[in-house]
């Protein structure tokens, strides 16, 4: 038992390397297209904020509480180690697919859909006897805020848009482009403070969730800010990973965000990544896990949706609509039959 709670470890920080660069264009894709940084100086700013951003949720939120939430998915009772396994290898397979093809989906719902996916059919299938694996507490809101994170970042991109373009009106154009260039070093800084410190505490999440169960069949009993306090390195380690994944880029998913959505000016790409950040720092405030790509996305659209309806390319937008709703149907889908292969195996 402990060596698969060792390679749960090691495949739950794979995937938080992998979130990393999957969701490396959420935070560089607009300071990249608006030439304000190169991709490497991009990438280098962002990789250090993600791990900046362990320090504000430790001693400035003062806890993890969405790694919280996203260990109490699934009630303890269908909560096994070959669960977690099953879930962790779907969501890194998942990842690496939309990666490939450069499709930017949420790397917090496909770890939803794996982690439950698993549970259910440990549960002896998607029965109505299923239904009770879910914890509806906590995966409702993390599921109603597929669509709310978006359309919150959309508001707020748009009226921040707006506000701006008001104030700056009798501005230089020359000059006023330059500070805005400057303004999104500061932007794009926060918005990737948020993006770590909501991406890092999903795989922490995933981890408590084993290291719990694990000290329980041995007698001890924990909740999840002890097992945090106790196990101060998982943490840690969390937000480091997702650091080096975001070094390492997504270059593919940055042409996607960054060009394909809307053309973005520094002014706009100011206004897109402050409205996502404000996003992620108010539902890391409620402890709801959201999505850093559908939050960018929304706040990318709602900068657009400024100039006219038009100017957003709807396709690709629909498409990205399309790729965020099967995620979950598709690694819960992946996540049940790994777990049937498991329990060939182990």
């Amino acid at each position: 038992m402990l060596t698969l709670l060792i390679l749960i470890i090691v495949l739950a920080f794979v995937f938080d390397f992998i979130n990393g660069f999957h969701d490396a264009a959420n935070s560089i894709a607009t300071i990249v297209s608006t030439k304000v940084l190169t991709p490497f100086q991009a990438v280098v700013w962002a990789a250090f904020f993600n791990f900046a951003a362990y320090f504000i949720s430790k001693y400035i939120f003062k806890e993890f509480g969405i790694g919280n939430t996203v260990a109490k998915w699934v009630h303890p009772e269908f909560i096994t180690l070959q669960v977690i396994l099953a879930g962790i290898v779907a969501a890194i397979i998942w990842n690496l697919i939309t990666w490939w093809f450069g499709i930017p989906s949420s790397s917090s719902h496909t770890l939803m859909g794996g982690f439950i996916g698993a549970a259910l059919a440990n549960a002896k299938g998607f029965s109505l006897a299923g239904v009770a694996v879910i914890n509806y507490a906590k995966v409702v809101p993390t599921f109603l805020f597929i669509f709310l994170a978006p359309l919150i970042g959309m508001f707020i991109a748009f009226f921040i848009t707006i506000g701006i373009v008001h104030l700056c009106k009798r501005s230089n154009p020359y000059k006023a482009e330059n500070w805005f260039k400057r303004l999104q070093l500061v932007s794009s800084a926060a918005f990737s403070i948020g993006h770590g410190g909501n991406d890092a505490q999903k795989v922490m999440g995933i981890i408590g969730a084993a290291m719990i169960y694990y000290e329980g069949t041995k007698g001890h009993h924990m909740d999840f800010n002890t097992f945090a306090n106790q196990y101060s390195w998982v943490p840690f380690t969390s937000f480091f990973c997702i650091g080096l994944g975001t070094m390492s880029g997504g270059w593919k998913i940055v042409k996607t965000m960054g060009t394909k959505i809307t053309k973005v000016t520094p002014l706009e790409g100011v206004a897109a990544e402050t409205a996502g950040a404000i996003t992620l720092f108010l539902t890391e405030h409620f402890k709801i896990p959201v999505s850093t790509t559908h939050t960018i996305t929304g706040s990318i659209i709602g900068v657009g949706a400024t100039k006219r309806l038009s100017a957003v390319r709807w396709g690709v937008t629909i498409n990205l609509l399309w790729a965020w709703i099967i995620t979950i149907p598709i690694s819960a889908l992946m996540a049940a039959s790994i777990f049937y292969l498991l329990k060939f195996i182990i």
